[in-house]
């Protein structure tokens, strides 16, 4: 087992490995930027180390800076958290280089199956169903706009590496296009550090239903069931919850075991996300691989009963499948994610600014992971999360109800947060009734607005 571990990240990101690095007795290594320094999980680690400006290019994509943090602090292992070099392959193979490890699939994985031009070749040839799309894409005005009349649009402009819906932008025409494909190789780049792009036919309204993977280094891979994550605005996750409502059990189950097999035969090793879209007919086309923990592992933990992050570092350490997880036959019980984000709830825009009152519920069955504390700032050069509320109960519909109370008894003053939108959500006759797909809240606003120009 590893005697220290390196955490690249921040925010709640890092404040979730620490803790299952304190579990374990290992010796826990943080990074901040300035903007950053007071945040309370700093504190929390074993020790930390101070790496520059407050943007994330000059801080936790600096990978000269990290690299020398990992020297320094004689880390044997580097835990990515999710987000930034999360996914990226070349930084991880220089950790390894340095014979330190790295926690995640091995540079050889990253680097195809988080490359999603990679991942959509290697899953259709393995059977996996894929909707229509590109490879790389060129920066050919002409071939732009002829890969987008061969799909047929609209289409979806999609960044080859990263993830969390950034860079990911819609285009109805071939005017269009060109200038979504300009935004989003430059949000790419910013975010990721890699402004490869493809495409891929955009479907208006299907579900969004993921299936988490883990795997070991000796061919064993095993799944923790899937997750609905639809409720999303702007290609980014609100609303998760395991399992997905109102789909059959049995042939969910298959989908995800074909899944196992697929990454057990081609050899995978490590934590994942298989990413499925589901139309109105109920065919399933394969979407992405997330070669990463997730933001909304949380939901996957309640309803396994384990710890992910501890999983995938034993993995990581060489230990065997069979000693880490044993595998439930069905999901136990409902567990339902909502994120709370510093941004007006009726503009959407930003909220940066101190959090002068930061108070989080403490209620059975409700788990709050966030890297803030009162007194520290939200900053606006990284993404706007707060906290993550996760509700774990028997039923949805209690799953639901304690969602509910644990958001009406947040204290959060200084800046504005999407509380009462999730609240308006989650109390929606149709989010009720698990009438969900990536349309939702788009269809929620609109009959909001409708209502409040009737009244």
């Amino acid at each position: 087992m590893f005697n220290k571990v390196l955490i690249i990240n921040r925010g709640d990101s890092a404040s979730r490995v620490i803790r299952t690095l304190n579990k374990m007795k290992i010796a826990s290594v943080v990074v901040y930027s300035e903007i950053d320094a007071d945040l309370p999980y700093i504190k929390e680690a074993t020790e930390s180390y101070a790496i520059g400006p407050s943007p994330a290019q000059k801080s936790y994509l600096n990978q000269d800076v990290l690299l020398d943090v990992l020297q320094k602090s004689g880390a044997d292992a580097v835990h990515p958290g999710f987000g930034f070099l999360s996914e990226n392959a070349d930084f991880a193979q220089k950790v390894e280089n340095t014979g330190a490890k790295f926690i995640g699939p091995s540079p050889k994985w990253l680097s195809k199956m988080a490359n999603k031009n990679v991942a959509r070749a290697i899953m259709s040839k393995y059977g996996l169903p894929i909707g229509k799309g590109s490879g790389k894409l060129s920066d050919n005005p002409d071939e732009i706009k002829k890969v987008g009349r061969d799909i047929g649009f609209p289409v979806l402009v999609k960044p080859a590496g990263g993830g969390g819906g950034i860079g990911m932008l819609p285009a109805y025409n071939e005017e269009e296009l060109l200038k979504v494909v300009q935004e989003a190789r430059t949000m790419a780049q910013r975010a990721f550090d890699d402004g490869e792009l493809y495409l891929e036919k955009y479907f208006e309204k299907p579900r969004h239903i993921e299936f988490q993977v883990l795997a070991d280094q000796h061919g064993h891979v095993t799944h923790f069931f899937e997750r609905d994550c639809s409720i999303q605005r702007r290609h980014q996750k609100l609303i998760e919850e395991s399992p997905a409502v109102g789909l059959d059990r049995n042939e969910i189950n298959q989908l995800a075991d074909k899944i196992t097999e697929i990454l057990a035969d081609i050899g995978y090793d490590n934590i994942g996300t298989v990413e499925m879209l589901r139309d109105s007919q109920g065919h399933y086309s394969f979407l992405e691989m997330n070669t990463r923990l997730q933001v909304e592992h949380g939901v996957s933990e309640e309803i396994n009963g384990i710890d992910l992050v501890e999983a995938q570092i034993r993995c990581a350490a060489g230990e065997q499948l069979e000693t880490i997880v044993n595998n439930q036959k069905a999901p136990n019980g409902h567990a339902i994610e909502v994120r709370i984000y510093a941004e007006d709830p009726k503009t959407f825009f930003p909220s940066p600014g101190k959090l002068l009152k930061f108070s989080a519920p403490t209620i059975d069955g409700i788990r709050v992971e966030t890297g803030f504390a009162q007194g520290t700032t939200v900053s606006p050069f990284y993404d706007p999360m707060v906290a993550k509320v996760i509700a774990h109960a028997e039923t949805r519909q209690e799953a639901i109800a304690k969602l509910l109370s644990a958001l009406k008894h947040f204290e959060i003053v200084g800046i504005k947060t999407n509380i009462p939108f999730l609240i308006d959500v989650l109390n929606s006759d149709k989010y009720q009734l698990g009438q969900l797909n990536t349309g939702f809240v788009k269809e929620f606003l609109n009959t909001i607005g409708e209502k409040h120009a009737h009244s």
